[in-house]
């Protein structure tokens, strides 16, 4: 390899690490944002007696987001382990608020 082509390959590597590093920026800001809704939820909840999870509710998001990770051309598994972990992080929180 020539000392362009890996000058010009150390290049296309940083715009691509800059970009990851945006977008996980974008990830945790959004995830903040996302359980700040949902804590909310929780208090909402706790206040009016309700159960902290809503099994039908959380069917419908997991369908909902394996269609948009199709459509994303995300492994839709994946995007159903994420999803998972985040609800039972939020069902979490919802508990916490009824103790």
């Amino acid at each position: 390899m020539t000392q362009d082509t890996a000058a010009r390959a150390a290049e296309i590597l940083r715009g691509h690490r800059e970009s990851i590093d945006r977008l996980d920026a974008i990830l945790i800001y959004t995830l903040g944002e996302r359980f700040k809704h949902t804590q909310a939820v929780g208090r909402l909840k706790a206040e009016h007696d309700l159960p902290p999870s809503d099994p039908s509710r959380e069917a419908t998001q997991i369908a909902r987001l394996e269609d948009l990770a199709n459509r994303a051309d995300l492994d839709p598994e994946f995007a159903k382990k994420l999803l998972r972990f985040v609800i039972d992080e939020v069902i979490r929180h919802h508990e916490q608020h009824q103790s």
